[in-house]
């Protein structure tokens, strides 16, 4: 009884915990968009007619977004009112017009409609997020911009569509435009060069401690030292890093080459135990017939104990990627927390990863990035089912029952 109830407690502790996690970040799977009639006027964007790819990046197509939203309200005159207005768009909404004029030329001197992200304020007061009842000391949009917006939805050309910037964008100091793809790329290199690392020297060890190492205190030692690795808390790997790898043979911060290091080291003390545990789990009987049949001890290892052992050193790696892939100290200890837009193109190249992104989200006081650190945590957790997921399959498909 007391078993059950503890089970029952901890998976409803565990539905709360997911429960508050989707409430707060499935909306961020969607963007509050308008359609706007944009005037790609060739006097603003290419005086000189030549078509320069310099003239026509530097062209004022804020100005441009302007103008066609102020049509919808000629009796906005102000320039505070204008202003306010203006910050209704997102600010990545003139460079959005600017790549459709460099990807085709042809369309400046027409008139285009265009779907522009609006302003994060904007689409959390569409959401619900912000209320029009609570005073507007309290809320981040004003009246008129409430009644703007309210004249912008009746005339149809507000919507939400699905938030494809989320996933394909680099991170932004603006939540409408921030995406985790950077972050996602960085912890895909990062794994890439903590497997490269990791599971061949991890397979290697717990071959040779099991199988070739002589029983002696030396032998022991080192069992006992791989067994406190893995118990020994992640940060004090960051820190390893940070002295080795930056300080002395320094090799570029914030990288996911030394971030697949670091987390190789720590990932290593778990793929050696459940290396030997599975070359352990092997019938000696396996052993003795290959001796006995002329085999050598390589032999008899390459040929017929590791390929049986196998599913499981593969299902203990896959174990210890996961956890890799949710680390964020020893990460943060290496610089991995810098602000990175451009996404990686290699394993030098400057990026963060997926944790390391949803920390510095959570510490941002916009509403806006509210949700999208839970939508990062709802992906980060998707990929860590996966995962495991992947374990469990293999572990059934391939486990082999003496």
């Amino acid at each position: 009884m007391y078993g059950i109830a503890a089970v029952t407690v901890a998976l409803s502790f565990v539905a709360i915990l997911f429960f508050t996690i989707i409430s707060n970040g499935y909306s961020a799977f969607t963007q509050t968009m308008i359609k706007l009639e944009v005037n790609l006027s060739e006097d603003e964007i290419d005086p000189t007619g030549g078509r320069d790819v310099a003239v026509l990046s530097a062209a004022n197509y804020r100005k441009l977004v302007r103008q066609s939203l102020r049509s919808h309200f000629p009796d906005v005159k102000g320039r505070r009112d204008k202003r306010e207005l203006a910050k209704m768009i997102s600010s990545g909404a003139d460079f959005a017009i600017r790549d459709a004029v460099l990807a085709d030329p042809s369309i400046i001197g027409q008139r285009m409609n265009f779907i522009l992200a609006m302003s994060d304020d904007i689409d959390q007061f569409h959401k619900g997020a912000i209320s029009a009842k609570s005073a507007q000391s309290d809320r981040r949009v004003s009246d008129k911009q409430i009644v703007w917006f309210q004249h912008l939805v009746d005339l149809g050309l507000v919507e939400g569509k699905f938030n494809t910037t989320f996933f394909t964008g680099g991170d932004s100091r603006e939540p409408e435009q921030a995406g985790i793809l950077g972050a996602a790329v960085g912890s895909l290199l990062t794994l890439l060069v903590t497997f490269v690392l990791s599971f061949p020297i991890g397979i290697a060890s717990a071959i040779y401690l099991e199988e070739f190492a002589p029983k002696n205190r030396l032998t022991q030692f080192i069992e006992v030292n791989i067994n406190n690795l893995a118990a020994v808390p992640s940060v004090v790997f960051g820190l390893l890093g940070l002295a080795i790898f930056l300080n002395f043979f320094g090799l570029p911060r914030s990288a996911p080459l030394v971030g697949g290091m670091v987390l190789a080291l720590m990932t290593l003390p778990t793929i050696i135990i459940a290396g030997r545990a599975s070359l352990k789990s092997v019938p000696p009987s396996i052993r003795d017939a290959a001796l006995g049949m002329g085999a050598s001890r390589i032999q008899t290892v390459t040929h017929h104990v590791l390929p049986l052992a196998m599913p499981g050193i593969l299902t203990g790696s896959i174990i210890g990627m996961a956890q890799a892939l949710g680390e964020t100290a020893p990460l943060l200890m290496i610089g991995m927390v810098a602000f990175i837009v451009d996404i990686p193109g290699g394993v030098t190249d400057p990026s963060t990863v997926l944790p390391v992104q949803i920390y510095l989200w959570a510490d941002s006081p916009e509403r806006a990035f509210v949700e999208r650190t839970s939508a990062a945590i709802i992906v980060l957790l998707g990929f860590l089912f996966l995962m495991n997921a992947l374990a469990v399959i293999l572990r059934k498909k391939f486990e082999i029952k003496w």
